[in-house]
Protein backbone atom coordinates (compact mmCIF):
# COMPACT_ATOMS: atom_id res chain seq x y z
CA UNK A 1 0.00 0.00 0.00
CA UNK A 2 1.08 3.22 -0.92
CA UNK A 3 2.03 6.11 2.21
CA UNK A 4 1.26 9.88 1.79
CA UNK A 5 2.66 11.84 4.17
CA UNK A 6 1.14 15.30 4.86
CA UNK A 7 3.07 17.81 7.22
CA UNK A 8 0.23 20.69 8.09
CA UNK A 9 -2.75 20.15 9.71
CA UNK A 10 -4.60 22.93 8.41
CA UNK A 11 -7.29 23.70 5.74
CA UNK A 12 -4.79 22.62 2.89
CA UNK A 13 -3.59 19.11 4.74
CA UNK A 14 -6.87 18.73 5.74
CA UNK A 15 -8.92 19.14 2.63
CA UNK A 16 -5.56 17.29 0.38
CA UNK A 17 -6.41 14.45 2.73
CA UNK A 18 -10.13 14.34 2.24
CA UNK A 19 -9.73 14.59 -1.53
CA UNK A 20 -7.43 11.84 -2.09
CA UNK A 21 -10.48 9.86 0.04
CA UNK A 22 -12.45 10.93 -2.42
CA UNK A 23 -10.39 10.33 -5.48
CA UNK A 24 -7.78 7.46 -4.33
CA UNK A 25 -8.40 4.26 -7.16
CA UNK A 26 -6.42 2.07 -4.86
CA UNK A 27 -5.40 1.57 -1.48
CA UNK A 28 -3.42 4.09 0.02
CA UNK A 29 -2.12 5.26 3.50
CA UNK A 30 -1.96 8.93 4.34
CA UNK A 31 -0.31 10.19 7.49
CA UNK A 32 -1.56 13.71 8.67
CA UNK A 33 1.24 15.13 10.61
CA UNK A 34 0.04 17.72 13.32
CA UNK A 35 1.33 20.37 15.57
CA UNK A 36 0.84 23.87 17.32
CA UNK A 37 -2.89 23.83 16.40
CA UNK A 38 -5.80 21.82 16.46
CA UNK A 39 -5.74 19.13 13.85
CA UNK A 40 -8.06 20.50 10.88
CA UNK A 41 -8.38 24.05 12.37
CA UNK A 42 -5.39 25.69 12.07
CA UNK A 43 -4.61 29.00 13.17
CA UNK A 44 -6.81 30.60 10.90
CA UNK A 45 -10.25 28.57 12.27
CA UNK A 46 -9.01 27.40 15.66
CA UNK A 47 -10.25 30.48 17.38
CA UNK A 48 -13.21 30.10 19.97
CA UNK A 49 -14.24 33.53 20.09
CA UNK A 50 -17.61 33.89 17.63
CA UNK A 51 -16.87 37.38 16.98
CA UNK A 52 -13.68 36.12 14.94
CA UNK A 53 -15.76 35.89 11.48
CA UNK A 54 -14.97 34.47 8.29
CA UNK A 55 -14.04 37.60 6.01
CA UNK A 56 -15.78 35.71 2.76
CA UNK A 57 -19.37 35.09 2.49
CA UNK A 58 -20.18 31.35 3.09
CA UNK A 59 -21.45 30.79 -0.35
CA UNK A 60 -17.37 31.26 -1.46
CA UNK A 61 -16.35 28.89 1.14
CA UNK A 62 -17.33 25.38 0.16
CA UNK A 63 -14.59 23.53 0.61
CA UNK A 64 -14.94 21.38 -2.23
CA UNK A 65 -14.32 23.50 -5.64
CA UNK A 66 -16.87 20.69 -7.64
CA UNK A 67 -19.61 21.33 -5.14
CA UNK A 68 -19.55 25.31 -4.45
CA UNK A 69 -22.97 24.97 -2.49
CA UNK A 70 -21.56 22.23 0.10
CA UNK A 71 -20.85 24.71 3.07
CA UNK A 72 -24.11 26.50 3.25
CA UNK A 73 -25.56 23.20 2.93
CA UNK A 74 -23.88 21.43 6.27
CA UNK A 75 -24.75 25.14 8.02
CA UNK A 76 -28.56 23.95 7.67
CA UNK A 77 -27.68 20.84 9.25
CA UNK A 78 -26.47 22.86 12.80
CA UNK A 79 -29.41 23.70 14.95
CA UNK A 80 -28.41 27.67 15.41
CA UNK A 81 -29.36 28.12 11.11
CA UNK A 82 -32.09 25.72 10.77
CA UNK A 83 -34.46 28.50 10.35
CA UNK A 84 -32.24 30.43 8.17
CA UNK A 85 -33.15 30.58 4.27
CA UNK A 86 -30.97 29.55 2.55
CA UNK A 87 -30.38 32.76 0.17
CA UNK A 88 -29.67 34.33 3.77
CA UNK A 89 -27.31 31.95 4.84
CA UNK A 90 -25.63 32.76 1.74
CA UNK A 91 -25.04 35.83 2.17
CA UNK A 92 -24.03 35.68 5.93
CA UNK A 93 -20.42 36.22 7.25
CA UNK A 94 -20.05 32.71 9.96
CA UNK A 95 -17.99 32.69 12.50
CA UNK A 96 -14.25 31.25 12.07
CA UNK A 97 -14.76 28.92 14.62
CA UNK A 98 -18.25 27.25 13.05
CA UNK A 99 -16.07 27.04 9.88
CA UNK A 100 -13.22 24.99 12.04
CA UNK A 101 -16.13 23.06 12.84
CA UNK A 102 -16.95 22.20 9.23
CA UNK A 103 -13.29 21.15 8.74
CA UNK A 104 -12.75 19.20 11.42
CA UNK A 105 -16.30 17.14 10.70
CA UNK A 106 -14.88 16.76 6.94
CA UNK A 107 -11.69 15.27 8.27
CA UNK A 108 -14.04 12.87 10.65
CA UNK A 109 -15.79 11.80 8.36
CA UNK A 110 -13.27 10.10 5.70
CA UNK A 111 -11.23 9.44 8.37
CA UNK A 112 -13.54 7.41 10.41
CA UNK A 113 -15.46 5.43 8.19
CA UNK A 114 -18.10 3.25 9.58
CA UNK A 115 -17.07 -0.19 9.12
CA UNK A 116 -13.57 1.14 7.79
CA UNK A 117 -14.85 0.15 4.26
CA UNK A 118 -12.75 2.66 2.71
CA UNK A 119 -9.70 2.56 0.02
CA UNK A 120 -7.85 5.08 2.05
CA UNK A 121 -6.63 5.07 5.89
CA UNK A 122 -5.63 8.52 7.02
CA UNK A 123 -4.00 8.61 10.42
CA UNK A 124 -3.30 12.01 12.70
CA UNK A 125 0.29 12.06 13.93
CA UNK A 126 0.25 15.10 16.65
CA UNK A 127 4.01 15.83 16.71
CA UNK A 128 6.38 18.66 14.58
CA UNK A 129 8.62 17.28 11.89
CA UNK A 130 11.48 18.86 11.68
CA UNK A 131 13.36 17.16 8.39
CA UNK A 132 13.02 15.32 5.50
CA UNK A 133 15.29 12.75 4.13
CA UNK A 134 15.40 11.89 0.94
CA UNK A 135 18.72 9.18 0.96
CA UNK A 136 17.29 6.94 3.47
CA UNK A 137 17.53 3.32 2.78
CA UNK A 138 13.84 2.85 3.43
CA UNK A 139 12.69 5.56 1.19
CA UNK A 140 11.83 9.27 1.47
CA UNK A 141 11.39 10.02 5.46
CA UNK A 142 9.87 12.38 7.40
CA UNK A 143 11.71 13.06 11.13
CA UNK A 144 9.74 14.01 14.25
CA UNK A 145 10.94 16.30 16.95
CA UNK A 146 10.33 13.04 19.07
CA UNK A 147 12.92 11.26 16.52
CA UNK A 148 10.51 8.83 15.11
CA UNK A 149 10.51 8.71 11.36
CA UNK A 150 7.74 8.46 9.43
CA UNK A 151 8.58 6.44 5.77
CA UNK A 152 6.55 7.52 2.65
CA UNK A 153 6.29 7.28 -0.78
CA UNK A 154 5.36 10.92 -1.35
CA UNK A 155 5.37 14.26 1.11
CA UNK A 156 3.30 17.48 1.01
CA UNK A 157 4.78 20.45 2.65
CA UNK A 158 1.00 21.82 3.99
CA UNK A 159 2.60 23.79 6.75
CA UNK A 160 0.73 26.96 6.20
CA UNK A 161 1.88 30.96 7.10
CA UNK A 162 5.08 31.43 8.84
CA UNK A 163 5.03 33.28 12.14
CA UNK A 164 5.63 36.38 12.38
CA UNK A 165 8.95 37.78 11.87
CA UNK A 166 10.50 38.82 15.68
CA UNK A 167 11.54 42.23 16.41
CA UNK A 168 14.84 43.53 17.88
CA UNK A 169 15.79 45.27 21.36
CA UNK A 170 18.99 47.07 21.63
CA UNK A 171 20.98 44.01 21.12
CA UNK A 172 18.77 40.95 20.35
CA UNK A 173 15.55 39.90 19.51
CA UNK A 174 13.45 40.80 22.09
CA UNK A 175 11.79 39.05 24.97
CA UNK A 176 9.70 40.76 28.00
CA UNK A 177 7.07 39.54 29.70
CA UNK A 178 4.79 42.57 28.27
CA UNK A 179 5.39 41.49 25.13
CA UNK A 180 3.59 39.11 22.95
CA UNK A 181 5.46 37.55 19.38
CA UNK A 182 2.99 35.79 18.66
CA UNK A 183 -0.67 36.60 18.08
CA UNK A 184 -2.48 33.09 18.25
CA UNK A 185 -0.88 32.33 21.78
CA UNK A 186 -2.58 32.89 24.80
CA UNK A 187 -2.00 36.70 25.36
CA UNK A 188 -4.79 37.05 27.44
CA UNK A 189 -4.27 35.92 30.95
CA UNK A 190 -0.77 38.45 30.55
CA UNK A 191 -3.34 41.43 30.00
CA UNK A 192 -2.83 45.05 32.00
CA UNK A 193 -6.38 45.79 33.68
CA UNK A 194 -5.44 49.46 31.88
CA UNK A 195 -3.24 51.63 30.20
CA UNK A 196 -2.25 51.18 26.71
CA UNK A 197 -1.93 48.52 24.39
CA UNK A 198 0.02 48.70 21.58
CA UNK A 199 -0.54 46.41 18.07
CA UNK A 200 2.27 46.16 15.90
CA UNK A 201 0.62 46.35 12.47
CA UNK A 202 -3.16 46.77 11.05
CA UNK A 203 -4.07 44.72 9.43
CA UNK A 204 -6.58 41.73 9.95
CA UNK A 205 -4.31 40.14 12.74
CA UNK A 206 -4.88 43.64 14.34
CA UNK A 207 -8.77 43.84 13.60
CA UNK A 208 -9.08 39.94 15.30
CA UNK A 209 -7.08 41.39 18.61
CA UNK A 210 -8.85 44.64 18.29
CA UNK A 211 -12.43 41.92 18.33
CA UNK A 212 -10.90 39.87 21.52
CA UNK A 213 -10.17 43.01 23.49
CA UNK A 214 -13.64 44.50 22.76
CA UNK A 215 -15.71 40.94 23.67
CA UNK A 216 -13.52 41.27 26.87
CA UNK A 217 -14.60 44.86 27.70
CA UNK A 218 -11.16 45.77 27.96
CA UNK A 219 -11.37 49.33 29.43
CA UNK A 220 -7.63 50.97 28.32
CA UNK A 221 -6.60 52.35 24.82
CA UNK A 222 -5.53 50.69 21.76
CA UNK A 223 -2.43 52.27 19.98
CA UNK A 224 -1.77 50.57 15.90
CA UNK A 225 1.40 51.34 13.98
CA UNK A 226 2.28 50.50 10.65
CA UNK A 227 4.47 51.54 7.77
CA UNK A 228 1.26 52.59 5.60
CA UNK A 229 -1.28 53.61 8.71
CA UNK A 230 -4.03 52.16 6.44
CA UNK A 231 -6.78 49.42 7.80
CA UNK A 232 -8.46 46.82 6.09
CA UNK A 233 -11.54 48.59 4.20
CA UNK A 234 -15.46 47.14 4.29
CA UNK A 235 -16.95 44.14 2.01
CA UNK A 236 -19.67 46.19 0.06
CA UNK A 237 -22.39 44.99 -2.39
CA UNK A 238 -22.61 45.42 -5.89
CA UNK A 239 -23.73 43.81 -8.89
CA UNK A 240 -21.80 44.10 -12.52
CA UNK A 241 -22.57 42.72 -15.42
CA UNK A 242 -19.47 44.32 -17.55
CA UNK A 243 -17.20 42.50 -19.61
CA UNK A 244 -14.02 41.50 -17.68
CA UNK A 245 -11.25 43.77 -17.68
CA UNK A 246 -8.55 41.31 -19.07
CA UNK A 247 -8.51 39.19 -22.20
CA UNK A 248 -7.79 35.51 -20.85
CA UNK A 249 -4.95 35.57 -23.45
CA UNK A 250 -2.81 38.93 -22.36
CA UNK A 251 0.02 38.33 -20.15
CA UNK A 252 0.42 42.62 -19.72
CA UNK A 253 2.89 44.31 -18.04
CA UNK A 254 2.42 45.93 -14.78
CA UNK A 255 2.97 49.58 -16.41
CA UNK A 256 -0.18 48.40 -18.70
CA UNK A 257 -1.83 46.40 -15.72
CA UNK A 258 -1.24 49.53 -13.74
CA UNK A 259 -3.26 51.63 -16.40
CA UNK A 260 -5.82 49.21 -17.31
CA UNK A 261 -7.01 49.12 -13.40
CA UNK A 262 -6.46 53.22 -12.88
CA UNK A 263 -8.66 53.42 -16.34
CA UNK A 264 -11.35 51.53 -15.35
CA UNK A 265 -11.43 52.94 -11.43
CA UNK A 266 -12.20 56.43 -13.20
CA UNK A 267 -15.32 54.90 -15.27
CA UNK A 268 -16.29 53.43 -11.91
CA UNK A 269 -16.24 56.84 -10.20
CA UNK A 270 -18.32 58.25 -13.25
CA UNK A 271 -20.82 56.30 -12.84
CA UNK A 272 -21.27 56.26 -9.07
CA UNK A 273 -19.49 52.71 -8.16
CA UNK A 274 -17.23 51.98 -5.49
CA UNK A 275 -13.68 52.04 -8.11
CA UNK A 276 -12.54 48.60 -5.77
CA UNK A 277 -15.21 46.90 -7.87
CA UNK A 278 -11.82 46.48 -10.29
CA UNK A 279 -10.38 44.33 -7.77
CA UNK A 280 -13.00 41.96 -7.86
CA UNK A 281 -12.96 41.48 -11.59
CA UNK A 282 -9.00 40.88 -11.28
CA UNK A 283 -9.26 38.12 -8.66
CA UNK A 284 -9.98 35.33 -11.47
CA UNK A 285 -6.98 36.19 -13.05
CA UNK A 286 -4.84 36.80 -10.33
CA UNK A 287 -2.71 34.26 -10.42
CA UNK A 288 -2.23 34.03 -14.44
CA UNK A 289 -1.53 37.60 -14.06
CA UNK A 290 1.24 37.19 -11.62
CA UNK A 291 3.09 34.38 -13.23
CA UNK A 292 3.07 36.38 -16.26
CA UNK A 293 4.94 39.20 -14.82
CA UNK A 294 8.19 39.69 -14.95
CA UNK A 295 11.02 39.68 -11.98
CA UNK A 296 11.17 43.29 -12.11
CA UNK A 297 7.67 43.96 -12.23
CA UNK A 298 6.83 41.62 -9.64
CA UNK A 299 9.47 43.32 -6.91
CA UNK A 300 8.42 47.16 -7.77
CA UNK A 301 5.30 45.49 -7.00
CA UNK A 302 6.23 44.42 -3.90
CA UNK A 303 7.89 47.92 -2.98
CA UNK A 304 5.43 50.39 -4.17
CA UNK A 305 1.97 48.71 -4.51
CA UNK A 306 1.44 45.23 -2.19
CA UNK A 307 0.47 47.45 0.73
CA UNK A 308 -2.62 49.11 -1.14
CA UNK A 309 -3.25 46.01 -2.49
CA UNK A 310 -3.34 43.98 1.13
CA UNK A 311 -5.76 47.14 2.15
CA UNK A 312 -8.20 46.51 -0.66
CA UNK A 313 -8.20 43.36 -1.42
CA UNK A 314 -8.31 41.51 2.07
CA UNK A 315 -11.93 43.13 3.19
CA UNK A 316 -13.64 42.55 6.47
CA UNK A 317 -17.25 42.56 7.22
CA UNK A 318 -19.42 45.57 7.28
CA UNK A 319 -20.47 44.94 10.76
CA UNK A 320 -16.86 44.71 11.97
CA UNK A 321 -15.62 47.51 10.17
CA UNK A 322 -18.21 49.55 11.65
CA UNK A 323 -16.67 48.54 14.88
CA UNK A 324 -13.35 49.64 13.84
CA UNK A 325 -14.60 53.09 12.82
CA UNK A 326 -16.66 53.86 15.80
CA UNK A 327 -13.48 52.92 17.74
CA UNK A 328 -11.59 55.70 15.65
CA UNK A 329 -14.02 57.80 15.90
CA UNK A 330 -13.97 58.05 19.59
CA UNK A 331 -10.30 57.68 20.40
CA UNK A 332 -10.27 54.47 21.58
CA UNK A 333 -8.31 53.05 18.28
CA UNK A 334 -5.50 55.51 17.16
CA UNK A 335 -3.83 54.54 13.95
CA UNK A 336 -0.14 55.36 13.59
CA UNK A 337 1.93 55.67 10.70
CA UNK A 338 5.81 54.63 11.02
CA UNK A 339 8.60 51.79 10.52
CA UNK A 340 9.12 50.22 14.16
CA UNK A 341 12.93 50.60 14.78
CA UNK A 342 13.55 48.27 17.85
CA UNK A 343 11.55 47.93 21.33
CA UNK A 344 12.84 48.83 24.43
CA UNK A 345 12.03 47.38 28.11
CA UNK A 346 10.72 49.60 30.76
CA UNK A 347 9.44 48.72 33.93
CA UNK A 348 5.97 48.84 33.29
CA UNK A 349 5.70 47.23 29.99
CA UNK A 350 7.62 48.36 26.32
CA UNK A 351 8.59 51.15 24.73
CA UNK A 352 8.24 51.19 20.58
CA UNK A 353 10.56 53.22 18.91
CA UNK A 354 9.90 53.94 15.42
CA UNK A 355 10.38 56.35 12.85
CA UNK A 356 8.24 58.26 10.76
CA UNK A 357 9.13 60.46 7.91
CA UNK A 358 12.73 60.73 9.29
CA UNK A 359 11.42 61.57 12.71
CA UNK A 360 11.98 59.42 15.85
CA UNK A 361 8.92 58.67 18.15
CA UNK A 362 8.47 56.65 20.79
CA UNK A 363 5.50 54.88 21.85
CA UNK A 364 4.80 53.36 25.62
CA UNK A 365 2.96 50.08 26.05
CA UNK A 366 1.87 48.30 29.16
CA UNK A 367 1.98 45.59 26.71
CA UNK A 368 2.62 44.74 22.98
CA UNK A 369 1.45 42.59 20.41
CA UNK A 370 3.38 41.57 17.32
CA UNK A 371 0.30 41.53 14.54
CA UNK A 372 2.43 41.74 11.61
CA UNK A 373 1.41 39.22 9.82
CA UNK A 374 3.59 36.10 8.17
CA UNK A 375 7.02 36.05 8.45
CA UNK A 376 7.66 37.52 4.54
CA UNK A 377 10.87 36.50 3.85
CA UNK A 378 10.97 32.32 3.50
CA UNK A 379 14.99 32.43 4.15
CA UNK A 380 14.99 33.69 7.60
CA UNK A 381 12.42 31.08 8.74
CA UNK A 382 11.94 30.26 11.85
CA UNK A 383 10.82 26.61 11.02
CA UNK A 384 13.02 24.08 11.48
CA UNK A 385 11.68 21.52 8.84
CA UNK A 386 11.99 24.52 6.14
CA UNK A 387 15.20 25.69 7.50
CA UNK A 388 16.46 22.24 7.31
CA UNK A 389 15.47 21.81 2.95
CA UNK A 390 16.38 24.94 2.23
CA UNK A 391 20.24 24.18 3.81
CA UNK A 392 20.13 20.74 2.42
CA UNK A 393 19.11 21.40 -0.86
CA UNK A 394 16.22 19.51 -1.10
CA UNK A 395 14.11 23.26 -1.51
CA UNK A 396 14.93 26.61 -3.04
CA UNK A 397 13.55 29.82 -2.31
CA UNK A 398 11.26 31.37 -5.10
CA UNK A 399 13.63 34.05 -6.96
CA UNK A 400 11.16 36.73 -4.57
CA UNK A 401 12.09 34.89 -1.47
CA UNK A 402 8.44 34.35 -0.76
CA UNK A 403 8.31 30.93 -0.26
CA UNK A 404 9.72 28.10 -1.86
CA UNK A 405 10.03 27.55 -5.59
CA UNK A 406 7.60 24.73 -7.34
CA UNK A 407 6.83 23.49 -10.70
CA UNK A 408 3.70 23.78 -12.62
CA UNK A 409 2.89 20.34 -10.80
CA UNK A 410 3.50 21.53 -7.22
CA UNK A 411 6.66 19.76 -7.06
CA UNK A 412 9.44 21.38 -5.07
CA UNK A 413 12.17 22.66 -7.13
CA UNK A 414 15.54 21.66 -5.43
CA UNK A 415 19.15 23.95 -5.10
CA UNK A 416 20.14 22.29 -8.18
CA UNK A 417 17.10 23.52 -10.41
CA UNK A 418 15.49 19.42 -10.26
CA UNK A 419 12.12 18.95 -9.70
CA UNK A 420 11.34 16.45 -7.22
CA UNK A 421 9.95 13.08 -7.38
CA UNK A 422 8.52 12.48 -4.21
CA UNK A 423 8.14 16.16 -2.62
CA UNK A 424 5.22 18.49 -3.17
CA UNK A 425 4.10 21.83 -1.63
CA UNK A 426 0.90 23.96 -1.10
CA UNK A 427 -0.42 27.26 -0.13
CA UNK A 428 1.08 29.85 1.31
CA UNK A 429 4.58 28.50 0.66
CA UNK A 430 3.30 29.26 -3.19
CA UNK A 431 3.01 32.63 -2.39
CA UNK A 432 6.28 33.58 -4.26
CA UNK A 433 4.86 31.57 -7.48
CA UNK A 434 1.19 32.63 -7.48
CA UNK A 435 0.77 35.72 -5.30
CA UNK A 436 -3.08 34.73 -4.56
CA UNK A 437 -2.42 31.71 -2.65
CA UNK A 438 -4.11 32.19 0.89
CA UNK A 439 -7.76 32.12 1.04
CA UNK A 440 -10.53 29.19 0.46
CA UNK A 441 -11.83 30.04 -2.98
CA UNK A 442 -8.07 29.42 -4.27
CA UNK A 443 -6.64 27.01 -1.56
CA UNK A 444 -9.72 24.52 -2.51
CA UNK A 445 -8.60 24.11 -5.53
CA UNK A 446 -5.46 23.41 -5.42
CA UNK A 447 -6.22 20.96 -2.77
CA UNK A 448 -8.44 19.32 -5.22
CA UNK A 449 -5.46 19.55 -7.83
CA UNK A 450 -2.63 18.52 -5.59
CA UNK A 451 -4.49 15.50 -4.49
CA UNK A 452 -5.54 14.23 -8.44
CA UNK A 453 -1.30 14.74 -9.12
CA UNK A 454 -0.36 12.70 -5.39
CA UNK A 455 -2.94 9.76 -6.07
CA UNK A 456 -2.25 9.76 -10.13
CA UNK A 457 -5.89 9.77 -10.77
CA UNK A 458 -6.76 10.22 -14.54
CA UNK A 459 -10.50 9.76 -14.02
CA UNK A 460 -11.02 12.88 -12.58
CA UNK A 461 -10.26 16.25 -14.67
CA UNK A 462 -9.02 19.50 -13.19
CA UNK A 463 -11.36 21.81 -11.54
CA UNK A 464 -10.80 25.84 -11.88
CA UNK A 465 -12.31 28.66 -10.95
CA UNK A 466 -14.71 29.91 -13.22
CA UNK A 467 -14.63 33.66 -13.97
CA UNK A 468 -17.91 33.29 -15.35
CA UNK A 469 -19.07 31.79 -12.30
CA UNK A 470 -17.87 34.42 -10.39
CA UNK A 471 -18.96 38.00 -12.34
CA UNK A 472 -22.25 35.95 -12.46
CA UNK A 473 -22.88 35.51 -8.53
CA UNK A 474 -25.43 38.53 -7.57
CA UNK A 475 -22.75 39.72 -4.98
CA UNK A 476 -18.99 38.58 -4.55
CA UNK A 477 -17.06 39.72 -2.10
CA UNK A 478 -13.37 40.03 -2.28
Amino acid sequence: MRTIAIIGGGFCGTMVAVNLARIAEAPLRIILINSNRPMARGAAYSTRQPEHLLNVLAANMSAFPDHPSHFVDWLQTRSEYVDFPKSTLREMFIPRTIYGDYLCNLLFSYSRQIGDAGRVKIDIVEENAIDILDADEMGPTVILANGDRIVADQILLATGNQAPAPFHGPNETFTHPAYCPDPWSRWENALPDGGNIILLGTGLTMVDIFLSLNARAWKGNIIAISRHGRVPMSHFRFTDRSDDLIDPDDSPSLSVLLQIVKQHCLSMRKVGQNPTITINKLRPHIQRLWKGLSIADKEEFLKNYASQWNVVRHRIPESVHRQLSDAIANGRLRILQGTVVELRPRENGVAVVGLHEGTEFIQEGAYVINCTGPQSRISETADPLLSSLLRSGLARTDPLDLGIDISTKFAVIGQDGTESEFLFAIGPLLKGTLWETTAVPELRVQAFNVAQILAGSSCHSSIQISPQSISEAIEYYI
